[in-house]
């Protein structure tokens, strides 16, 4: 049986949380969390989502991961993948709930401001917002994977990206 991507009402407590783990990740860090930022759709105030909350953790560098993966590893998060090269993902689960998505990625880079870019887009342009949550609500019912789920919503991500920065916002 396929259990479909479950997009959910817009949470106010989804800042407050990402506040709350931000702190958390601070305090672990240091001076390795060049900028933290919460990214994707909780980000995006009355914008339906998917109950987990996105964080961008940019670094100086990539590699070596440790100077971030250890710290990480100690408050729970779980390395998952690079992907692509210019970014690192990581999650942390409790008590079989998937509580947040960390997207670590080169400060300065394509990934930190390109996601940056979007989020303060929806953010600003209602319209773009409503286009955006019709889409996912569209693609939702049709997905069981989070991976297949987010590729299928890439063309419509880069086309916006293209709106809105032209062509030096693709990949």
């Amino acid at each position: 049986m396929t259990v479909p991507i479950a997009i959910v009402d817009y949470d106010p407590e989804w800042p407050r949380r990402y506040e709350a783990e931000a702190k958390r990740l601070r305090a672990k860090l240091g001076p390795v969390a060049l900028r933290l930022e919460h990214v994707g759709s909780t980000a995006v105030p009355g914008l339906r989502a998917k109950d987990i909350v996105d964080i961008q953790l940019s670094v100086a560098a990539l590699e070596p991961m440790q100077p971030y993966r250890a710290p990480l590893e100690r408050l729970a998060y779980e390395y998952v993948v690079t992907e692509p090269e210019d970014h690192r993902f990581f999650r942390l689960e409790r008590a079989g709930r998937r509580l947040f998505h960390l997207h670590v990625c080169q400060a300065e880079g394509e990934w930190e401001r390109r996601h940056i870019v979007f989020r303060d887009h929806l953010r600003s342009h209602p319209e773009a917002a409503a286009a955006y949550e019709r889409h996912k609500l569209e693609l939702a019912p049709h997905f069981d994977i989070a991976n297949d789920y987010a590729e299928a919503k890439d063309p419509f991500i880069r086309r916006l990206e293209r709106e809105i920065g032209g062509s030096q916002m693709v990949e």
